[in-house]
């Protein structure tokens, strides 16, 4: 909503643009009002105030001479759409609606905006009386087509067309189209970068062309960060690589390419070439300008290899470019921090240190925009910042608030790390305010409350530790507004935050602690990075106070110390660790799982550590502790968006805060399948420790793992689970009384005998003579029921199929040849269809086998 913000920065990349030569200039999505004008889209004056900006920038003549592609919203026959506005020389050559339209994660497009669904059509637009005084035309064509100049061919697709299984560009390349430019509004996430590199070099590599990529860069008003990386990419090669990160206002990539290249390597792909022929075209907008020099013997730009940032730098680079871009905008005069010498604070104090950092680079670097900004923030016109330490001293203030219950160590590491830093520390106690809340309830109800470690109940020693966390909050707030008052500067302070990602998804926090704040740059990012950050920052900073903070174990310090020690630890507390905490997020989150999902899948993945039974604790337990503390979400700090797994309630992540704790229908399919379960796990132990006392004879030590059971260690040659795809099986109920055999598969088809669970000797014969059996047995069988053994949506009668079990389960098969043979009249045969027999229950696995796939 910065139009005139937006309309500077507009102007000087047009002004650098043009001074490197370039003759086609591509912006952002929506780059005249901001991507995240959310239901703003939804006024009349958003639409006004756009028009107006463009009349600007076709009214200026400095303008001229180059092509310009402008992202704005466009209302047509009371139909909004995002667009591009194309022109050149005071005309406007088209206006191209967005066709695909994001509508996922943080994305709500679809709110404001329709996509144009005229494929390869266009319209007329009736221009505002304001354009038409400029430029003299009074309609212009929108929609799906593209511009054809005197020497190429130029095609636009918009942010989410790139990403979607349809992509616009194979379509514009297939016409002829050999520039195809994307304006997009792509916000951070750890490890997302590739993606969007990916995406571009495979588009052209299959389908040639030059590809020109503009994202916004920095902080919109919102939880999220757009984070550059504009690029360049020819023929499936990157020729420009802008930054990822930055606090600069405005960045400008450009690269000189050759019109030929594509050409050339479009006419050596026969295949496209073959389907290029037959094309329907796109409507033209004929333009009389040209993007090409006549200095023919200008180099063009050589290719580069993309320069990633690691997971650590991205955490280190991107929320304290969010931070800035906040500070200055809010026009306050600082941050304050409750930092209190653990992983989380301290996180959140070294992405404040990254932020000076950035700032003092920025203004060696010459870049009178971010100086202006730091005069005006610390209140001084002739201040000049060139330490980081320094700056820190004057933009951030810290807080030790200690208790009773708060170690010495603790409060060594604050202070340590906050002197390495540079920032303004404070160390106090906050004993006296307690106190002094619990005298209010005491005088009142004339009872004491007691922590559990001086007899108290647990809640009891649950509302003492929240008394302690509030009372932070509170107090972070006075001295927010007051600190710069008592050091004689004018302004206040905005509270921190800093309660991890896995935090907000267990509720492991109290509800208007310190994790209620202005802004939290770690809200998004789980303990696991944040512990890996913290050493690069010991590492990158030269801060060694962080390896000591990384050694101690993570706790609140909310309940009485034992002998001056810490009693009280968080894994402890909640009752899991963080390393499946953040298990937990990324299949609760990113792969759509419920209670009975999330069980499935972890009872696979856990297999080697935990039985069924635990796992389902496990996972019950999360499930329970996350229903309870859903509510909390509602209420949690505006955080920098940077995991898939994110709970953020506003926006990302849209849930009920109200659940049934209990989940009884939920829990009761994870007990009944963990049951099942419990009897495989037990047997499978039961025989992994037979094996062991009757070691297998040579010529089947070597045998098939292609049948093994769901509880037996990875075969090393055979790759781990975490090389496969595993479904996890649904054993449906069938005749208890229907003389199956009462043997469990073994691990290489050669079934125990017996009570003893004494190894069949393997004689040949007695095999040949098994398949003899069996091909008289299955000649009794009707065609129907053979079909139905191989098809998980039927059943087969135990009265046919006993005979053939019987003699498979007494049939001693050596290797997975013989297996394929005796199972040769399914469809297909090239794995093993044994059905697992279950001898407690008397069922048969026939609705969802176990698959797994090896890779």
């Amino acid at each position: 909503m910065d139009f005139k913000g937006n309309l500077a920065r507009i102007s000087e990349s047009i002004r650098i643009a043009k001074e490197k030569g370039a003759t086609y200039r591509l912006g952002p999505e929506l780059e005249i009002t901001g991507y995240g004008c959310g239901d703003h889209f939804l006024e009349s004056d958003t639409f006004l105030h756009s028009w107006q900006v463009l009349a600007e920038l076709l009214s200026n003549r400095d303008n001229m001479d180059i092509m310009c592609d402008i992202g704005m919203p466009v209302m047509h026959k009371n139909v909004a759409y995002n667009c591009r506005v194309i022109f050149v020389n005071r005309k406007v050559l088209l206006i191209r609606p967005k066709m695909t339209l994001c509508n996922d994660g943080n994305y709500r497009e679809t709110r404001w905006f329709t996509s144009w669904k005229r494929h390869k059509c266009t319209e007329e637009y009736f221009l505002p009386r304001m354009i038409q005084e400029i430029t003299g035309q009074r309609t212009v064509p929108i929609g799906d087509a593209v511009i054809s100049t005197v020497d190429t061919c130029l095609g636009s697709e918009i942010c989410e067309e790139l990403w979607s299984p349809d992509g616009h560009h194979i379509d514009l390349s297939l016409d002829g189209v050999e520039i195809i430019a994307n304006g997009s509004g792509s916000h951070h996430e750890l490890r997302k970068g590739y993606v969007r590199v990916d995406l571009i070099k495979s588009a052209t590599m299959k389908c040639g062309g030059i590809y020109v990529f503009a994202n916004q860069l920095g902080c919109d008003g919102e939880r999220t960060y757009y984070d550059g990386c504009s690029m360049i990419a020819v023929n499936g090669r990157i020729v420009s690589q802008g930054p990822q990160f930055g606090i600069q206002e405005v960045v400008v990539n450009t690269a000189t390419v050759d019109l030929e290249d594509v050409r050339m390597y479009r006419n050596a792909i026969r295949s496209r070439s073959e389907m290029a022929s037959n094309v329907q075209s796109f409507p033209r907008v004929q333009c009389d300008f040209a993007l090409s020099h006549q200095e023919f013997f200008e180099p063009t730009t050589d290719p580069i290899e993309w320069k990633y940032h690691s997971p650590e730098e991205e955490i280190s680079l991107g929320p304290a470019c969010w931070l800035w871009d906040y500070l200055r905008r809010s026009g306050q005069g600082g941050f304050f921090l409750p930092l209190s010498g653990g992983i989380d604070s301290s996180s959140t104090a070294c992405i404040v240190a990254s932020m000076c950092h950035q700032v003092v680079d920025a203004v060696q670097r010459g870049d009178e925009n971010v100086l202006a900004d730091v005069r005006r923030i610390v209140g001084d016109g002739a201040y000049t910042p060139s330490d980081p330490s320094e700056l820190a001293g004057k933009l951030f203030t810290t807080c030790y608030m200690g208790t009773e219950n708060s170690s010495e160590d603790t409060r060594s590491r604050a202070a340590e790390l906050a002197g390495q830093i540079g920032s303004f520390h404070l160390s106090v106690s906050i004993d006296v305010a307690v106190a002094a809340v619990l005298g209010v309830f005491t005088s009142a109800l004339k009872l004491l409350p007691k922590f559990k470690a001086n007899g108290g109940s647990l809640r009891e020693n649950l509302a003492l530790q929240n008394v302690q966390a509030r009372l932070r909050m509170v107090l972070a707030y006075l001295f927010a507004q007051l600190c710069l008052w008592a050091r004689g500067r004018s302004g206040g302070l905005l509270v921190l935050g800093s309660a991890n990602v896995d935090e907000g998804l267990r509720g492991y926090m109290t509800k208007y602690d310190c994790s209620s704040a202005d802004i939290n740059p770690i809200g998004g990012i789980s303990k696991t990075d944040l512990r890996r950050f913290i050493l690069y920052c010991s590492q990158h900073f030269g801060y060694t106070a962080l390896t000591k903070i990384y050694r101690a174990p993570p706790t609140a310090e909310l309940e009485p110390l034992n002998q001056g020690q810490i009693a009280q630890t968080d894994e402890e507390d909640m009752g899991m660790t963080y390393d499946e905490l953040s298990l937990y997020g990324r299949l609760r989150k990113q792969n759509c799982c419920g209670p009975y999902s999330m069980f499935c899948k972890l009872v696979h993945v856990w297999k080697d550590q935990f039985s069924p039974e635990e796992v389902a604790e496990k996972v019950k337990h999360f499930f329970r502790s996350y229903a309870i503390n859903r509510h909390k979400m509602t209420t949690l700090t505006p955080s920098y968006h940077a995991e898939t797994y994110s709970p953020d309630d506003n926006r990302y992540d849209h849930r009920q805060f109200l659940y049934n704790v209990k989940w009884p229908w939920q829990f009761e399919c994870i007990d009944s399948q963990a049951e099942k379960l419990m009897i495989m796990y037990e047997e499978t132990r039961r025989t992994r420790n037979m094996n062991m006392n009757h070691p297998p004879n040579n010529s089947r030590q070597n045998s098939s793992n292609h049948d093994r059971n769901l509880f037996e260690p990875p075969n090393e040659e055979h790759g781990t689970p975490d090389y496969g795809i595993v479904v996890s099986n649904q054993i449906c109920s069938m005749d208890k009384n229907n003389g199956v055999s009462e043997e469990l598969e073994s691990d290489d088809h050669q079934p125990t005998t017996g009570s003893q669970g004494q190894n069949l000797t393997y004689n040949k014969d007695a095999e040949m003579e098994a398949l003899d059996y069996f091909e008289e047995s299955k000649e009794k069988l009707k065609a129907e029921d053979l079909k139905a053994l191989s098809n998980p949506s039927q059943y087969v009668s135990n009265d046919s199929t006993s005979p053939l079990f019987e003699q498979i389960g007494l049939s001693p098969v050596q290797n997975i040849e013989t297996c394929e043979h005796v199972w040769n009249i399914l469809d297909p045969p090239s794995t093993c269809k044994r059905h697992l027999l279950n001898a407690m229950e008397g069922e048969l696995q026939s609705k969802r086998s176990r698959i797994l796939v090896t890779v």
